[in-house]
Order: C-alpha cells, then structure tokens, then sequence
C-alpha cells in the first residue's frame, strides 16, 4: 500500500503543474471546466500545505525531528533533486494556498475572462510559489523562480490599458536582470563549492579559503543582490509600487507574497551559512541597514501619494522593510514575532489590493474605467460568449457599510492599530525589540528598529486616514456599488484570518517561534538533508 503522507511534500507542485497544463487543451467555450479545475487544483493545494503544516509540527511521528525530506527520482543528496519541507516552509506554503485561493474566487466574477490562460498562469505562478519555498538546492530555486516570474508576465499584462502594459514591461525588465544576476551567481558558486545542495553547500563554505573564498564572497554578495531585487528592497523597488498598482485586482493580490520569497531565500540561506562566517552579503548588519532605507521609503511613499492602489503598494514595501530590518538583528528574540508580522502583512495587503478595486467603484473614474475594459472585451454586449448574465453582481446589504468597515479594518492592519492581528505583530515585534536591546551590550540597532516602525505606522495612519476621509466623506458624486459574494467574500475571509491570528495568537506564535528556533539551529535541516535515504536501499515502495 502506497504511504500518501510520504509523497505530501511534492503535492503543491505536482498539483498546479497537471491542472495549469490540462487547462491548455481546454478551448475558451470550456471556461466553467477551467475554473472548476482551477479552484480543486487551489483547495487541494491548501489541504496539503495544512497537512505539511502539521507533519512539520511533528503530528504522526513522521518527521521526529520536524523536518521531512523528499528525494525526487530516489537520489540522495546531494546528487539528486531535494524537496525539504520544515517549519518555516510549511508556513509559506499555507500562506500561498490562502491567498491563491482567496484570489482565485475573486478572479471568477470577472477578471479571468480579460485575457487568455488566466487560470493556467495562475497554477504556474502557485507552482512556481511553492517550489521556491521547497526546494533545497539553488539551480531549482533558480527554476522555480523563472516559473513563477513567467507566469506573472503573463498575468502582469492580463487585462487592458496603456498603464498596465507600460508597468508590466517595466516589472519584466527589471525582474529579466535579476535573473541574470541570480544564474551569474550560482555558477560562480558551483564553481568553487561543486555543489547547490543548500545542506552540502553549508558544510562546504565553511571549508574554503583563499581564492575560493573570495569567489565565493563574490557569487554570494550577487546572490543576494538579486534576492533583494525580487524583495523589493530599496534602491532597487521603484518597480514595485507602478506595477502592483497596475495590476488587476486578483493579480495584484496574489503578487503580495511574491517578495517575501526574496526574504525568505535570504532567510533561509543566510541561516544555513551563518555558523561558516555568512559572506558579507548575508550578514545582518547589510540587511538591518537596506531594510531600514526600505522601511523609510516606503513610510516616505505612503506620505507623498493619494491614489490608494499606490499607497497598498507602498504598504508592500514598508512590510519588506520591518522584515529585513527585524531579520537583521542578531539572535533569535525577533525572528518569531517577524514571522508573524510576515504572515499578517501579506493577508492583509492581499485583501486590501483587492478591496482597492471595489472602492474604485464608488468613484467616477474607477467606474469609467472599468467600463472601457469590459467593453474591449464585449463583456457588456448580451450575444458576447464572454459575458455572463451576472457580470455586474448583484447587490450586496449596506455595500457602502461593507466597503467602509473592510477599509478600517485593513486600515488598522497595516498601521498596527488594535485590535487586529497586525497590532499584535507589532507589539510583539516591538517587545521582542525592547528586551534586545536592554540585553544588548549595543542597544542602539533594536531602539532604530522601534523608532523606524513607530514612524512608519504613523505616516500609514495619516495617509490612509486622509484617503477614507476623501474617498467616504469627501467626495459628493460617490455611487454605491454593485457587489457580488465572489468580490466581498475572499475580502472577508482573509479580514477574518487576521482576527483570528489576533485571537489564537498564543499557539501561532508558538509555531513560529518554533520555527525561528530551528532556523538558529541550521544542523537539524543539514543532517535531514544529508542523511536521507533512498527507499530502494531500504526495501520502500
């Protein structure tokens, strides 16, 4: 009989690979087909992230040490292809279901039929997703990232105007660099280590000298130059906020994981590398340094822009700063509580970036332009295939009540106000912060760390508390919208996730402090690797 639970670790990406590749051989007539495939494809990619989630935690006995290790065609490491899944892994990977999914029922009231193959780039982009945060070794997180990164071409474009085409050709151009970046450095770093096993490449750095050394400074160094690009880290983010706010909602909303894979490969490689002497570009003091410009950037942005898909934009920014900066202190105190914040950040900004676009409703322009795209696209035209008798929605009890309390609610999240998950990041964040630096012999980094977080939850409160007043008090020609459940229901539930973050904080911050524990100790990840055994040799399936 066949151990299904031993094979759970490649279900996230074996899943979106066969759905996204049938949809291809669906004609468009098929479209209810595409999105019934598309949506079990996202719900059984949740139910096994969840049950990663659990394996991780050590339910079953299975992986006694809370690492489970997947050898793809039955080689071990470092010779074969390896999937490993822990702690922090099995997070990531349930934070992308949720979002997929949420973003996906959002997508079917409209937004999937404004192009060609949204549902296929859509699976791609969670293949890619999930793989990056799998894998263990660094030409298939190189792979992973190019699926993910082609996928959201695709979907960077998907919809119609001028802005959107400009942004994505941007977004592109930008992103092709970082690649080229990321491929310089693993071949440097192949070229000196002879491995990209990230477990075998931990025990060899430790062992290099002299010139070898140095061109392992250097491949590093250009490795996480192209992780902090993919971050969104300053300087190099002035892509960021124009594409994400061209974006289509859906889109948009699935995009607000997509630079914390960059933080998380920094994380996870850093960890790994950190007892062999991390090479300077994986040190703490570089990262505290970037993620506080980034952190002030992004606070800046929020104070000098007025248009609300913009300021979700900068949100994005200033949650990938306060994880770089937070991630750059020594020690383990602060990486649980930035874990939290990660996970609270990226609900949050997922489901304000698809409320961004029910709000624009209520404004002329918002309605003119979605007007002019459902035109190109004959959606408004009764003998279109494309339109559906329900495109416009139907209308929602008290939908200005609705749009008001989503927009407080989000609002609150990102500027850490209570009583919502993101002030219960905060306040652990700025605890963890306080008890650092009084334990410190050199206080100051944690105190900046708190200052620049105090800063940038301030100009959140007065940027986004001028935007409601304009957009719900201000403004005399406001409409109320026509909303359907597919549009207010995935803003719901993921608002709703963040409640209960803030309600079941106790054991999630267990998880996660676990989870930062077990990062500071990189030999269980390097021994589960490392010591993996085929099933051939020991008589298995």
């Amino acid at each position: 009989m066949i151990n299904w639970l031993q094979h759970a670790p490649v279900y996230p990406i074996v899943v979106p690979l066969i759905a996204g590749a049938a949809m291809l051989l669906l004609a468009d007539k098929h479209r209810i087909l595409r999105a019934s495939i598309s949506v079990l494809a996202a719900l059984a990619q949740l139910a096994a992230a969840i049950t990663l989630l659990a394996l991780a935690a050590g339910a079953g006995d299975i992986w006694p040490k809370g690492v489970g290790v997947y050898l793809l065609g039955d080689w071990a490491a470092p010779f074969g292809i390896v999937l490993a899944v822990d702690r922090l892994s099995a997070v990531m990977l349930t934070l992308t279901a949720v979002l997929g999914v949420a973003s996906l029922f959002y997508s079917l009231a409209r937004w999937d039929r404004l192009g060609v193959h949204f549902h296929s780039l859509f699976q791609f982009l969670l293949m890619g997703l999930n793989g990056a945060f799998l894998t263990g070794d660094l030409f298939n997180l190189f792979v992973f990232f190019e699926i993910l990164l082609a996928a959201s071409y695709g979907l960077i474009l998907h919809g119609s105007g001028v802005a959107r085409v400009s942004a994505g050709l941007q977004y592109i151009a930008v992103n092709l660099v970082a690649s080229f970046l990321l491929l310089i450095s693993i071949a440097l770093i192949y070229g000196v280590t002879g491995t990209l096993n990230l477990a075998d490449l931990a025990v060899r750095a430790g062992t290099l000298g002299g010139t070898d050394r140095l061109l392992f400074e250097i491949g590093a160094a250009v490795l996480g130059v192209a992780f902090l690009v993919k971050a969104g880290a300053w300087p190099m983010n002035f892509w960021l906020v124009r594409g994400y706010s061209s974006a289509s909602a859906p889109v948009a909303a699935i995009f607000s994981i997509m630079t914390k894979v960059g933080i998380y490969a920094l994380l996870r490689i850093g960890s790994l590398l950190l007892p062999t002497g991390a090479p300077a570009a994986f040190s703490l003091e570089w990262m505290f340094v970037i993620g506080m410009a980034t952190l002030i950037f992004g606070a800046i942005g929020l104070l000098a822009t007025q248009q609300l898909d913009q300021l979700v934009s900068y949100c994005v920014i200033v949650s990938a700063g306060t994880l770089l900066t937070a991630l750059g202190m020594p020690g383990v105190r602060l990486t649980g509580p930035a874990l939290f914040y990660l996970v609270s950040s990226v609900l949050t900004t997922g489901a304000f970036f698809m409320l961004v676009e029910l709000v624009e409703r209520t404004q002329t322009f918002g309605a003119n332009v979605l007007a002019v795209t459902l035109d190109l696209f004959d959606l408004d035209d009764p003998e279109s295939p494309n339109r559906s008798d329900d495109v416009v929605g139907v209308a929602i009890p008290a939908a200005m009540a609705f749009l008001g309390l989503a927009f407080v609610s989000c609002a609150l999240l990102v500027t850490g106000l209570p009583p919502l998950s993101g002030f219960v990041a905060k306040f652990s964040l700025l605890s963890a912060a306080v008890a650092e630096a009084n334990a410190s012999m050199q206080p100051a980094d944690a105190w900046i760390l708190v200052a620049g977080v105090l800063v940038a939850g301030l100009a959140g409160i007065i940027a986004f508390g001028r935007a409601g007043m304009r957009i719900f008090w201000g403004n005399d020609e406001r409409t109320t919208p026509r909303l359907r459940v597919l549009e207010a229901g995935p803003v719901s539930i993921l608002l709703l996730l963040c409640v209960a973050l803030a309600a079941g904080a106790g054991p999630v911050s267990a998880y996660l402090d676990a989870a930062a524990r077990s990062l500071d100790d990189p030999s269980l990840y390097i021994d589960a690797v490392l010591s993996a055994s085929p099933t051939r040799a020991i008589g298995g399936h």
